[in-house]
């Protein structure tokens, strides 16, 4: 047997040449091999590869697509690097960014760049993405010829999932550890986790102390992403079962919401995510124990398939917050209890009040367990050292209210809240009034009582002071009443013996008006008696009616009618008057308005509303009159069917009135500054009767500025079942 090398020297040759030492890769193999037997060699190399291959000719087109490729995406014939972006769904490492075609590292390659470890992530809809670190080379002739490029990619999905979610429980930790509060603390857990996970959007939602709602304390918004139009849909406190916050709330258990477009839910602010890109959106509780003490919720630009590696890292950033904030509220509430005590020391030494705490033993007797160092002013000096307040107490009850202190003492020995003001007899024989409330509390077996107690004595003597003064103003306003009825009965009997006279001048005037021998003068003297005897008519008739309303006896003659025609008619009587002044006068009015009513009175209304209008509305203004039914339900009775109602509006633009004065507008002689500024006389009567008429009739009456300037009066009258439109 020869040596290796003899061996070698021995064999044949085939017609590819020599063979390569043994050991040693042989580069001309594979060119020996049939073109088949080739093909079939590299398609299974390149299968057996854990890393994923494509490669490209020198015209862009994919040639070489390994197995690993085709679990990623299924094999496209004729695929160009043009198309790989859309075919692959391919996104920059930061998982939101598309790659453009040119932006391809295939293609990239093919134009000459070496890439090393760049990240990118294929996403195709309805899976997992996947991130890959890729290699590619351009692959050329020794002459330089480009004949294509490769690339190579390698699947760190897993890696970089791994990596991610230490980053976050290192965030959270490194939050937890710079908080000082626990509301800090959440806000900036919230604010680590979506950072760290690259979400857009996290809130952290506080349950309130009477568990009636979840308050949002903060939030956090990714510096990349424009979220104002969802973050002013968002309230700032919601119910149980109401937005992902309140339903995980409601649940107890985590809410992963993949797809927010797919879920049939009504979620609060949903529809505003969603325009704004937000896609996923995941809730979950933070506890203590049993209780929930908030939900952190978070909201994603990308479909979010449901994690249990992940939900299980939130479940423990949960719990890290969770005895994070119930640790800490331990601490500020015992700082604050603290704080709260010591304020309790002051606030008690500076009240005049006295607080004090006893004890209600077995068999039935009360000792003092705490008392403040009030009780001096209570007894006229400080108690004796070491005397029992309860003792003393119970000692100086004046004998009237003993009876009344027995029954106090006994409902707080029931266990009651009671309280009495009783005389107590104090130290200096000063009798005073003292205010006690008390409240009883157990403490396991133990009864205790908790009070405060009070001189009231000048309030006492205050009380006595005005029985006396009411009895007096009582005794004043019968006088003022009586006088006031004798006033009226004057002016009523003064009122009618006016008005024989003032129709007798009228009478006269008219006669003299019709003699065709008065002369021009003579005729303007008796223009002067008549319109001035007229209006002397109108008050005195004005000052009857409202006598007559005092006394009970203006007659209301309610018949059917209707309102509508009346309304015309009132209308056409103040046209002139209107076209005086060159006014606009307008009425929208149904065809018919029938009511049952007194037309009489209804007319008189009319004509004082109708004739303010136009005298307080200046040239060239308008006055608009509006009527219609209009049914709403009696607020008085809700058992009762709706009230139907005859409603006028009569709309100026006038000179108005001042704000504050339509309170007083009704009120007889009550005149308006405004038109006593203009020098628009009048009697201040008018509105008092037609308030007056509109009562009578069971309607309203109201007066409202008009908008752009003037008044509005509103007469609502009822309408009798029998007299509704139809």
């Amino acid at each position: 047997m020869g040596t290796q090398s003899e061996q070698d020297d021995d064999r044949p040759l085939d017609s590819s040449g020599p063979r390569a030492p043994v050991g040693q890769p042989d580069p001309a193999a594979l060119t020996r091999m049939p073109p088949e037997r080739q093909q079939t060699f590299l398609a299974t190399l390149l299968d057996s590869l854990a890393s994923g291959v494509v490669a490209c000719d020198a015209e862009g087109d994919v040639v070489v697509f390994n197995q690993s490729m085709r679990q990623v995406r299924p094999y496209i014939p004729g695929l160009h690097i043009r198309d790989i972006a859309v075919a692959f769904h391919l996104y920059a490492a930061d998982g939101h960014t598309p790659l453009q075609p040119r932006q391809v590292p295939l293609a990239r390659a093919l134009a000459g760049e070496r890439i090393d470890g760049e990240q990118v992530i294929v996403h195709p809809p309805g899976r997992h993405p996947r991130r890959f670190a890729v290699t590619g080379r351009p692959i050329d002739t020794p002459d330089g010829q480009r004949l294509g490029a490769l690339v190579v990619l390698d699947d760190i999905t897993e890696v970089h999932r791994a990596g991610v979610l230490a980053a976050a429980q290192h965030a959270v930790a490194q939050a937890l550890a710079d908080a000082v509060s626990a509301e800090q603390a959440a806000v900036a857990v919230v604010a680590a986790v979506t950072e760290a996970l690259g979400w857009s959007y996290g809130e952290y939602w506080q349950v309130s102390a009477d568990q009636a709602a979840i308050v949002r304390i903060g939030s956090w918004t990714a510096p990349r992403r424009d979220l104002s139009a969802f973050l002013v849909s968002r309230p700032e406190r919601m119910r149980p079962g109401q937005g992902v916050a309140g339903i995980t709330w409601a649940g107890g258990r985590a809410m992963w919401i993949s797809d927010l477009a797919d879920d049939p839910r009504a979620i609060i602010s949903k529809p505003q995510a969603l325009q704004a890109g937000l896609r996923a959106a995941i809730g979950l509780p933070v506890r203590s124990g049993h209780q929930i003490l908030g939900v952190l919720t978070f909201f994603t630009d990308t479909v979010q398939p449901a994690d249990d590696d992940l939900t299980m890292l939130l479940d423990g950033v949960c719990a890290h917050v969770g005895r994070y904030v119930e640790r800490r509220r331990a601490e500020e509430l015992a700082v604050a209890l603290a704080t709260s005590r010591r304020h309790f020391e002051q606030v008690i030494a500076q009240i005049t009040d006295n607080v004090w705490t006893a004890e209600v033993t077995p068999g039935g007797s009360t000792r003092s367990v705490y008392q403040s160092q009030n009780a001096a002013p209570l007894f006229g000096r400080p108690l004796p050292e070491g005397a029992d307040l309860a003792e003393v107490m119970a000692r100086r009850v004046h004998s009237d209210d003993q009876p009344a202190y027995a029954a106090f003492t006994q409902a707080l020995g029931r266990g009651e809240r009671a309280e009495i003001e009783c005389r107590i007899r104090g130290l200096d024989e000063v009798t005073r009034w003292i205010w006690i409330r008390a409240t009883p509390r157990r403490d396991g077996d133990r009864l205790f009582i908790d009070g405060i107690s009070t001189d009231v004595t000048e309030r006492h003597r205050l009380a006595e002071q005005r029985e006396h003064l009411l009895a007096q103003q009582q005794q004043q306003v019968r006088k003022l009443r009586e006088m006031d009825r004798m006033k009226d009965e004057l002016m009523a009997m003064v009122t009618h013996e006016l008005r024989n006279p003032i129709g007798a001048i009228r009478g006269y005037a008219e006669m003299l008006a019709d003699d065709a021998d008065l002369t021009p003068d003579q005729q303007t003297f008796v223009d002067v008696i008549d319109r001035k005897s007229a209006q002397l008519q109108r008050l005195v008739e004005d000052l009857l009616d409202l006598a007559r309303l005092d006394s009970g006896q203006l007659s209301i003659d309610i018949r059917p009618m209707d309102l509508a025609q009346l309304i015309r008619q009132t209308l056409e009587d103040h046209r002139p008057a209107a076209q005086a002044k060159h006014l606009t006068l307008t009425a929208e009015l149904p065809e018919r308005l029938p009511l049952r009513a007194d037309p009489l009175r209804l007319r008189q209304v009319l004509d004082n509303l109708l004739s303010n209008a136009i005298k307080y509305t200046p040239e060239k203004g308008a006055v608009t009159l509006t009527a219609g039914p209009v049914t709403g339900d009696d607020s008085e009775d809700r058992g009762r069917a709706p009230c139907a109602m005859a409603v006028l509006t009569i709309a100026d633009t006038g000179i108005g009135i001042p704000p504050e004065q339509y309170e007083h507008l009704f009120s007889r002689f009550f005149r308006a500054s405004t038109a006593k500024d203009a020098g628009i006389k009048g009697t201040g009567l008018g509105l008092a009767i037609v308030r007056a008429i509109v009562t009578a009739h069971g309607g309203t009456v109201t007066a409202a500025p008009r908008t752009g300037g003037g008044t509005v009066f509103t007469v609502a009258l009822p309408v009798e079942p029998s007299a509704r439109p139809s």
